[in-house]
């Protein structure tokens, strides 16, 4: 079931990288290019808005006390398509701007500005990325070791089980023991 989770994280990350990319090109494309990526870019939102709701549905099946960490990466990926949206509602600002510029013939400083923060923007976005996924990797590794150390405690306690079984039966004997040898010495006396 978390492997579905995983899947979709992998899709959603290879897809956000993809839109952020085309978000930071949009202001420095020719316009008949412009108008086919951001066109593109509302497809691949789409896609990500799609995948989001996939992964909150796996989310919902995940037993309660594993649920909190899924949904904290839930809470993280929908900040972040948040922020996409916004980068690319600016990107389409700068780009109508741009437009708008190039009819009137403005000098386009404006939009210089607006490309200046997408791409500090775009930067902070790559940041917040590499580090999501490191604390994604320090996570499943610390749900692997939780798994082993479940592991070897069961296996340890079959162990115990075991060897209380075999005492209990070990105490019997020695009861029966007894009752025999006590026995013997009551007909050897009499």
């Amino acid at each position: 079931m978390s492997s579905d989770f995983e899947g979709y994280e992998q899709d959603f990350a290879v897809l956000t990288a993809e839109i952020t990319n085309k978000i930071a090109r949009v202001p420095r494309l020719p316009p008949d290019e412009k108008k086919q990526v951001v066109a593109n870019v509302e497809k691949q939102l789409e896609e990500a808005r799609e995948l989001l709701e996939q992964m909150d549905l796996e989310v919902r099946e995940i037993p309660p006390q594993s649920r909190g960490m899924y949904s904290n990466r839930m809470r993280s990926y929908k900040q972040e398509m948040g922020k996409l949206e916004t980068d690319f509602k600016r990107s389409r600002i700068a780009y109508s701007d741009e437009v708008r510029n190039e009819l009137l013939g403005d000098d386009g400083n404006s939009s210089e500005n607006q490309r200046a923060h997408l791409l500090d923007n775009t930067e902070r976005l790559e940041r917040s990325s590499r580090r999501l996924e490191a604390g994604y990797q320090i996570a499943v590794e610390t749900e692997q070791i939780g798994q082993e150390m479940l592991e070897n405690l069961s296996h340890d306690r079959e162990k115990i089980q075991r060897a209380r079984e075999r005492l209990r039966e070990t105490d019997a004997n020695l009861g029966k023991s007894s009752r025999v040898l006590t026995g013997m010495l009551r007909r050897y006396l009499v």
